[in-house]
């Protein structure tokens, strides 16, 4: 070898090394471990912000975190009194960068922080709401809110103006004004919320007392998808849930409604009193509405609203309402003003609404024959009389009775599962025998027998349990664990595969050193629940998928029913680990799908906050201690963590990196000290 090809190699083999370089500084920018901030009652905000040196309050967290971070926050009340500003008790302001870099602020692990605004300052003539969410890419977890006072303003517990923003677990209740208010741009995700006992007393700007407190609002969006998914809303003195002025569309599944139009704990009249107010679109767009219980609400069951357009309805069940279905569609002079409404209009081609599988007991229903609505296999389009017989059960104590006592004896109302799905109960499931038992058409949504049934159970069916994927909110590293994949039983996805009878989900090898992986002692999704429960004839509801309209995704293979966008599930599971739609529209079922950890060896046993803290290389999935995470983490908790925890990330990857690079050098070291005596 002469010179000039020796230094020709040399130059190649310096080049190669500095390449090397280049890439595991890289890598190891990637990795760079995030922030966990803690917040404490019995902190201080002059404090570090430590886990053993908390904040006082959430405002100083949030005012501190950056993209990525976590603001963890400890157990016990938050009297808010001074708010951040005239329109807002608590701001977050401050924004993430994607999916994979959220801002979260998640209950720590276990506990229940209460923030409490009943003595808040309100300014006159205006609204000041308890938490203002301006920022995107954030994800609230586990908070409960309540009691935001008003003057002559209805003010909300939540009021979100941010986009692809996940609100996970919250529970808001005894506001003066509505409970979760949604607004902003697309990709907004409330998974597995709670929203009761709103009342507003006497808003100027509702029409009257209780015109103005819904337990969900959607409203002033003109892009994108909102998901509400394996929600409930109960005793909101005006509706459910309300999408009045909302011109983007909304996928709302698994979810329930009762006593809307009620407050005082259903003891006197309210509002509206609709369970789920679908309107009133002026452009005619199209929402998606399936898989949902609506009882005992004042009004209507589910309610068009005067939609310009109409909406598809799959598979609801509407029990004892004051109606069950009502279409009402009008139109509008201005359509993007307020205009002239010309009200009971008949809608033809693309606009009219889309009824299939739907359950009335009682069939008493408005504005459907004769108004251009496309209706079939429907309990009324096939002379079905429901009857008590038909069902496991129909008396949860919210059916007859009233006061505050019930919500804690009521079945439906109570405690979720460890997942965060909705409750697993007989409550309105079909039996054995019912006359609605594969009397439905298929809708691209999984079923069991020769053909779907009616309602929003499907009989026979079991697995993942309502509401289970990760919600759009994964933390960085996005989501990993293997789930929705249907649990024992699950049901065959007519258009989107089989959900394979309950197999383990992929992935649900044990991590090294850690608990039962994905899929191992229970399927993705968890322990079955009603309402969103695929457990004994429960709800198989969508499971990590994206949501289009008019689409859906399912435990099972579930398919979007009809609708753009909708995704097929393979064998139940849509996508490793529940997909996250962009905008954080993501796999159906439970508080962070269960499935476990995607563990890479294992969490270690040191707790949150510490360095070498939860190893979940791509996130977190689980809503308990399911799969690799030891004790003494915050997803070895109850709730769990669908991400990754900041600051805890795993080192063997930019180890066994620098392990192969030192060992290139020392090659190349070896060789060069080796060429004199070659020559």
């Amino acid at each position: 070898m002469n010179s000039t090809e020796r230094l020709s190699k040399r130059v190649r083999q310096h080049s190669l090394l500095l390449w090397l370089v280049a890439g595991l500084a890289l890598f190891a920018a990637k990795n760079v471990s995030a922030t966990e901030y803690y917040v404490a009652t019995t902190g201080s905000d002059t404090n570090a912000g430590t886990i053993d040196s908390p904040f006082a309050t959430l405002q100083k967290g949030a005012d501190t975190a950056g993209a990525g971070d976590t603001v963890w926050i400890r157990g016990g009340t938050y009297k808010i009194t001074t708010p951040k500003n005239s329109g807002a008790g608590i701001e977050l302001s401050k924004s993430g960068t994607s999916d994979t870099n959220r801002i979260k602020y998640w209950a720590y692990p276990g506990e229940t922080p209460l923030f409490d605004f009943s003595n808040l300052q309100i300014a006159n003539g205006a609204y000041t709401f308890g938490f203002v969410i301006s920022g995107n890419w954030l994800h609230l977890k586990g908070i409960e809110e309540c009691c935001v006072p008003m003057n002559t303003k209805a003010n909300n517990g939540f009021a979100n103006n941010g986009t692809n923003n996940t609100f996970e677990l919250l529970n808001a209740h005894n506001n003066q004004g509505s409970g979760i208010q949604i607004g902003g741009g697309a990709g907004n995700l409330a998974l597995n919320c709670d929203s009761h006992d709103n009342f507003d007393p006497g808003s100027t700007n509702g029409g009257g007392a209780g015109e103005d407190a819904d337990g969900f609002g959607v409203h002033g969006g003109t892009s994108g998808t909102t998901t509400i998914r394996g929600c409930r809303a109960w005793w909101d003195s005006d509706d459910g849930y309300d999408f009045i002025n909302q011109e983007a569309p909304v996928t709302i599944e698994n979810s329930w409604a009762m006593g809307a139009g009620y407050s005082n704990y259903g003891t006197a009249a309210g509002g509206n009193g609709n369970g789920f107010k679908m309107g009133s679109s002026k452009t005619g767009i199209r929402h998606l509405i399936q898989n949902n219980v609506a009882w005992k609400n004042k009004a209507n069951g589910f309610y068009a609203n005067h939609s310009s357009g109409g909406n598809t309805w799959y598979n609801n069940t509407s029990f004892q309402n004051g109606t069950q279905y009502n279409m009402l569609a009008s139109t509008w002079s201005e359509p993007n003003g307020g205009g002239t409404r010309t009200d009971g209009v008949i809608l033809t081609g693309d606009k009219v609404h889309i009824m299939r599988n739907n359950l009335g007991y009682p069939n008493k229903n408005e504005y459907i024959t004769g108004y251009g609505v496309d209706t079939a296999f429907n309990t009324w389009d096939l002379n079905i009389t429901p009857a008590a017989k038909d069902f496991l059960s129909i008396t949860d104590p919210t059916v007859s009775g009233t006061g505050q006592a019930i919500e804690t004896t009521s079945p439906a109302l109570g405690p979720r599962q460890a997942d965060g799905s909705l409750p697993n109960v007989d409550f309105l499931k079909l039996a054995a025998g019912s006359g609605m038992i594969d009397k439905g058409t298929d809708v691209g949504l999984p079923y069991v027998g020769s053909a779907p049934d009616l309602g929003a159970y499907e009989y026979g069916a079991s697995g993942s349990a309502g509401a289970t994927g990760t919600g759009g909110a994964t933390g960085a590293g996005g989501a990993t664990g293997a789930g929705g994949a249907t649990g024992t039983g699950g049901a065959t996805g007519k258009g989107g595969g089989t959900g394979t009878g309950g197999g383990t989900a992929s992935g649900g090898a044990t991590g090294t050193g850690g608990k039962t992986g994905t899929g191992g002692a229970t399927g993705a999704g968890g322990v079955p629940a009603s309402g969103g429960a695929s457990g004994s004839g429960g709800i198989v509801v969508a499971t990590g998928g994206a949501l289009g309209t008019g689409g859906a995704v399912a435990t099972g293979g579930r398919t979007g029913g009809g609708g753009t966008g909708g995704m097929v599930g393979t064998g139940g599971a849509v996508q490793t680990g529940g997909s996250v739609e962009t905008g954080g529209s993501v796999a159906s079922g439970g508080a962070i799908g269960t499935g476990g950890v995607a563990a890479s060896g294992g969490a270690s046993s040191t707790g949150p906050g510490e360095s070498g803290g939860s190893a979940a290389t791509g996130g977190t999935q689980g809503g308990g201690a399911t799969g690799g995470t030891t004790a003494g983490t915050p997803e070895a908790s109850a709730g769990g963590c669908s991400c990754r925890i900041a600051g805890a990330q795993s080192t063997s990857y930019p180890g066994f990196t620098l392990l192969a690079l030192l060992m290139f050098v020392f090659r190349l070291r070896k060789k060069r000290l080796m060429e004199p005596h070659r020559r």
